[in-house]
């Protein structure tokens, strides 16, 4: 069985144990023996290395980088260069917003995730050059569940939903103790259409301090 070696491991072991969610499994370990799979395989489940009760935001995307080499396991993080054209909107949106200016050639948000950001894509895998491949293979299900369980904890979390396929999962953030910021997805293709503007990153950091949980340092 899936382990996360932390306290995923209780939190999600009814969901990995249901036939639905092992026929995925089973699904994927044959989509990379036939094709060209985003994330490398060992990388699938990366985002879950942060444990649930260190998380105090999730940053939730749409699926992998699908360029050979881009993902890795944490939504919007990338490892190779150049970095990809949604990522260098986050980063103007965040000098827009805190005045923060990152290095255009380093994607790896590695320090972020140190610091309780949830890198979460609603879908974990994807086929090379063909976005959104995985929508309907199960992992949508599955993340459904994951911010389901997020909801339920006490502790205030905030939600950045961007793109359509994170915002379908508002639905799902019902306890009034959270925050959820939405927008639309940073990539090229709709970054002008509410993306650009949101200050994501300053409401964010103004709700957990709110709340006496340190601020991220973007």
């Amino acid at each position: 069985m899936l382990e996360f070696h932390n306290d995923w491991d209780n939190i999600l072991k009814d969901e990995i144990s249901k036939e639905y969610f092992n026929n995925l499994l089973s699904e994927v370990n044959n989509l990379y023996k036939e094709k060209i799979i985003y994330p490398p395989k060992k990388d699938v489940f990366n985002a879950f290395r942060l444990s649930y009760s260190d998380i105090k935001v999730v940053i939730l995307g749409q699926d992998p980088y699908h360029g050979e080499g881009e993902a890795h396991g944490f939504a919007f993080s990338c490892l190779k260069k150049p970095i990809p054209p949604s990522l260098k909107n986050i980063y103007k949106e965040l000098y827009s917003d805190l005045q923060i200016q990152k290095d255009m050639t380093d994607g790896n948000l590695m320090p972020w995730v140190k610091q309780g950001v949830l890198l979460l894509n609603t879908g974990l895998t994807v086929e090379k050059d063909k976005p959104n491949s995985h929508k309907d293979i199960g992992w949508h299900k599955f993340t459904d569940t994951v911010i389901q369980k997020l909801n339920e904890r006490e502790k205030p979390i905030v939600f950045i939903l961007w793109g359509n396929n994170a915002r379908e999962k508002k639905k799902y953030i019902t306890n009034p103790r959270h925050l959820v910021i939405e927008s639309a997805h940073p990539s090229p293709f709709s970054a002008n259409n509410g993306f650009f503007g949101s200050r994501p990153f300053s409401r964010t950091n103004d709700f957990l301090i709110k709340n006496n949980i340190n601020k991220i340092n973007w």
